[in-house]
């Protein structure tokens, strides 16, 4: 890999560690030698799993794994999501663990909507699964592809958080979404009077 890529960047021993997931990683590397802006799609499941949240959401839980918690594994954005790349395996638990926070109860009663309601759905991707991975270079081209590293990758061995952690992230930045009012919900069978016309 060239020497000149930038420490904000996919590193020679990142690009090596996100190549190590494709069926041909060799080609890879020689794809990205030639022309280290180009994207490239790697099947999930053996070195790495992805979970997939809308951008502003995303950022809450970047910004929850940073702030309070232990850091995240590599980071990208790609048209409108945010990809966190996670342990082998977090896809196929992390659904299990959002299910038991009650994630997915959607009624039209605030009340039941579970603690974390109102929270889009996260997508999990792993074995059989694959996302298109970003240029290990120049972010000029996440104007053409959409793609853009937020946390590159720079080891051959980067940590990955676990389902347990990106469960933990979500359920914090679900609360910090919402707003606390100190005036109780409407009644919505409540009878209303139009007091200006009272005599």
């Amino acid at each position: 890999m060239s020497s000149a890529w930038n420490a904000s960047h996919v590193t020679p021993d990142g690009a090596a560690w996100l190549a190590s997931a494709g069926t041909y990683p060799r080609s890879t590397l020689a794809l990205w030698e030639e022309r280290p802006d180009a994207p490239v799609v790697l099947p999930c499941g053996s070195v790495f799993d992805v979970v997939s949240a809308p951008a502003m959401f995303g950022r809450r839980m970047l910004d929850r794994l940073w702030d309070d918690g232990p850091g995240s594994g590599p980071v990208a954005e790609f048209r409108g999501r945010m990809l966190l790349f996670a342990a082998p395996g977090t896809a196929q638990r992390l659904p299990a663990l959002l299910e038991w926070e009650e994630w997915g109860k959607h009624g039209g009663d605030p009340r039941e909507r579970g603690r974390t309601g109102g929270v889009p759905p996260l997508l999990c991707h792993g074995t059989g699964d694959a996302v298109t991975v970003p240029a290990p270079a120049d972010d000029a081209s996440a104007d053409r592809s959409g793609a853009r590293w937020l946390v590159a990758p720079d080891t051959r061995q980067p940590w990955l958080p676990g389902p347990e952690v990106l469960l933990w992230a979500a359920v914090r930045a679900a609360r910090s979404a919402v707003r606390i009012s100190i005036f109780p919900p409407a009644d919505p069978g409540a009878k209303v009077y139009d007091v200006s016309r009272r005599r």
